[in-house]
C-alpha cells in the first residue's frame, strides 16, 4: 500500500511538473522592447517586460549588448545615457539610472524575471557588435549559454540584424526559433539555413505573394515596427504571423475588430502598393460616353493616367475637366469583370471621397453574367455611393426587379459621416445567402434580407464582379447642377479586400 501511495505521488508530481511547462499566448502581438508607450515605462526595462505580460502578449522583445568586462545587459542603442556599452564596465553603467528608478538590466535578471510567468516569449534580439563580428559571435555565444543555464530555452526566441548570429544560434541550439531582421535575405535562402521564421519592416511584405510564399515555405513572418491601424489591418488581413508594434494595446484592440477574427480569409486584394495604371492583372475599365443609363455627362476613359493612377499608396480615380467626344468631362469606372468575380464574401473597401456639388462616387458591384437578366432583373449592391449636393451622407442601396428606385422600392439607407472629403472611412457589405449587411467603419447600418420568394426579390446567388467610378452630373448625381470650380476631383482608394469564409 505504501509503493503505491509513493507511485501516485511520484505521478502527480511529474504531472504538476509538466503543466507548469511553457504555455504561450496565441496571438499575433509581441511588444516591441517591452509594453512601454502607454505608460510611460523606460524601454527595455523590467517594467515594461512585466507590462507585456500582463497584457497578455505572444512575446515581449528586448535587445542586448555586452559591455567591455563581458557582462551582458538591456538596452537598445548602443550607448546608454551617454554611455557607449561595449567601451565602458558594467560598474560604469551602474552609475546612471532609468526614469522609474531601475537600473540597466542584465540578461541574466531580464530572462529570471520573464522565467516567472509561463505565457509571454522573450525575444531576444542579440545587436550587431560595433566592435568587431568576432565579438559579436562572441555575444551570441553567451547568450544561448545564459538561455540553457537559466533553464529558458522553451520561453527564448531570437532575432538579429545579423544573418551569421541567426546561424550560429542554430548550430549552439538546432531547435531554436530564429528568424533575421534586415530585409534582403529571401525566404527560399532562410529555408535552406534552417532560420524559423522571417521578421523584416513591414514594407518588404507589400510585394505581391511575399507572405503567402514564406509561408509555402514553412516559414512564420513577423513585421516590425507597426504602430498605426492601417498597418495592422494589412497585415492581419494578409495573415501575418506575428506584428511587434510599440502599440500592443491599439494592437489587440485592432485584432478584435480584423474581419479574420470572425472566420474571414482573404480571397482577393489591391492595396495599391505599385505606382502608375492600376494593375491590369485586377482592373478592366468601362469605356464611353453616351450616359451610362443615368444621363450622367463625363467620357470613361481608357487605362489614362490622368484619371485613374496609383501613387502613394492609394488609386485616385479623377474626374477633369475636359472635352472629350461630344463630353465636356472625363474620369474612370474601373471593374473587376473576368478578372476576379465571386458570388458571397465581405468586400471592403477603405476610401476618401471628392466634395463637390455634381459628383456622383461609387463603389457597387454587379453580376458578370447576368442570369436573370438585364438591370434591374440580376441585382446591383452599391456598397457606397455619394451624391456631392446632400454633402457628408453616403448612402447604401440594393436594386432588385422588385426593389429599385423607377419603382419607388429601393432598399437603402443614407448615412451622414464624418470628414468623408479629407479621412478615410471602410465601407463594407458582407454577402450571404440570406442576406446582404451594409458598415461602415465596421458599424451596421443596413441589411437586406432574402424573401425567399425568387429572383425578383434576391438575385443575388450568382457571380458579381466590383466597380469603382466617380461619375459627373446625372439624374441623381446631377440634380442641383455641377459645380464647375471643384475640378479635378479625385476619389481616393486605399485598398479593396475581398474575404469569403
Amino acid at each position: 500500500m505504501k509503493r503505491v501511495f509513493i507511485s501516485a505521488l511520484m505521478l502527480f508530481i511529474f504531472t504538476a511538473s509538466f503543466a507548469q511547462k511553457f504555455n504561450r499566448n496565441k496571438n499575433q502581438v509581441i511588444a516591441h522592447r517591452g509594453a512601454w508607450k502607454k505608460n510611460n515605462f523606460p524601454q527595455n526595462s523590467i517594467a515594461s517586460l512585466n507590462e507585456a505580460v500582463k497584457l497578455g502578449c505572444y512575446g515581449s522583445e528586448f535587445d542586448v549588448w555586452m559591455t567591455a568586462d563581458n557582462v551582458l545587459v538591456i538596452n537598445h542603442d548602443p550607448e546608454f545615457q551617454g554611455l557607449v556599452i561595449e567601451k565602458v564596465n558594467y560598474a560604469d553603467l551602474l552609475t546612471k539610472t532609468m526614469s522609474n528608478g531601475e537600473k540597466i538590466p542584465t540578461l541574466e535578471a531580464y530572462l529570471l524575471e520573464g522565467k516567472k510567468q509561463r505565457t509571454t516569449k522573450l525575444i531576444l534580439e542579440i545587436k550587431p557588435s560595433l566592435v568587431s563580428k568576432e565579438r559579436g559571435i562572441e555575444v551570441t555565444n553567451k547568450c544561448v549559454e545564459m538561455v540553457q543555464k537559466l533553464k529558458v530555452v522553451e520561453w527564448t526566441e531570437y532575432i538579429s540584424f545579423d544573418y551569421d548570429y541567426c546561424k550560429r544560434i542554430l548550430a549552439l541550439l538546432p531547435k531554436a526559433k530564429v528568424a533575421y531582421l534586415k530585409g534582403e535575405i529571401s525566404a527560399e535562402q532562410m529555408k535552406a539555413d534552417k532560420l524559423t521564421g522571417v521578421d523584416y519592416h513591414f514594407s518588404v511584405y507589400q510585394k505581391d505573394g511575399w507572405i503567402e510564399n514564406a509561408h509555402r515555405l514553412g516559414l512564420t513572418v513577423n513585421a516590425w515596427t507597426v504602430n498605426t491601424i492601417p498597418e495592422i489591418q494589412w497585415l492581419l488581413a494578409h495573415q501575418v504571423d506575428y506584428i511587434t508594434t510599440n502599440e500592443p494595446e491599439l494592437t489587440f484592440e485592432e485584432l478584435k475588430k480584423t474581419p479574420v477574427a470572425t472566420g474571414w480569409k482573404l480571397k482577393w486584394a489591391d492595396e495599391f502598393n505599385d505606382a502608375g495604371l492600376p494593375l491590369g492583372k485586377n482592373w478592366s475599365y468601362d469605356v464611353g460616353g453616351k450616359g451610362w443609363g443615368n444621363n450622367e455627362l463625363q467620357y470613361y476613359t481608357d487605362a489614362d493616367s490622368s484619371n485613374a493612377i496609383v501613387k502613394k499608396g492609394s488609386l485616385n480615380i479623377t474626374a477633369v475637366k475636359a472635352d472629350k467626344e461630344n463630353n465636356h468631362y472625363t474620369s474612370a469606372r474601373l471593374v473587376t469583370k473576368n478578372k476576379f468575380d465571386f458570388k458571397y464574401g465581405r468586400v471592403e473597401v477603405r476610401a476618401m471621397l471628392p466634395k463637390g456639388r455634381g459628383l456622383w462616387p461609387a463603389i457597387w458591384a454587379l453580376p458578370t453574367e447576368g442570369k436573370y437578366g438585364g438591370w434591374p432583373k440580376s441585382g446591383e449592391i452599391d456598397i457606397m455611393e455619394h451624391v456631392g449636393y446632400d454633402p457628408d451622407s453616403v448612402h447604401g442601396t440594393v436594386h432588385t426587379e422588385k426593389f429599385n428606385h423607377l419603382i419607388k422600392t429601393q432598399v437603402g439607407k443614407a448615412l451622414k459621416v464624418d470628414n468623408p472629403y479629407t479621412e478615410y472611412h471602410i465601407y463594407a457589405v458582407e454577402w450571404f445567402a440570406d442576406r446582404i449587411d451594409f458598415f461602415i467603419d465596421n458599424q451596421k447600418y443596413l441589411t437586406f434580407k432574402n424573401t425567399k420568394k425568387g429572383s425578383g426579390d434576391w438575385p443575388f446567388d450568382q457571380n458579381f464582379h466590383l466597380i469603382l467610378n466617380v461619375a459627373v452630373g446625372g439624374g441623381w448625381g446631377g440634380k442641383k447642377g455641377v459645380d464647375e470650380s471643384i475640378f479635378p476631383a479625385s476619389m481616393k482608394v486605399d485598398y479593396v479586400r475581398v474575404f469569403q469564409k
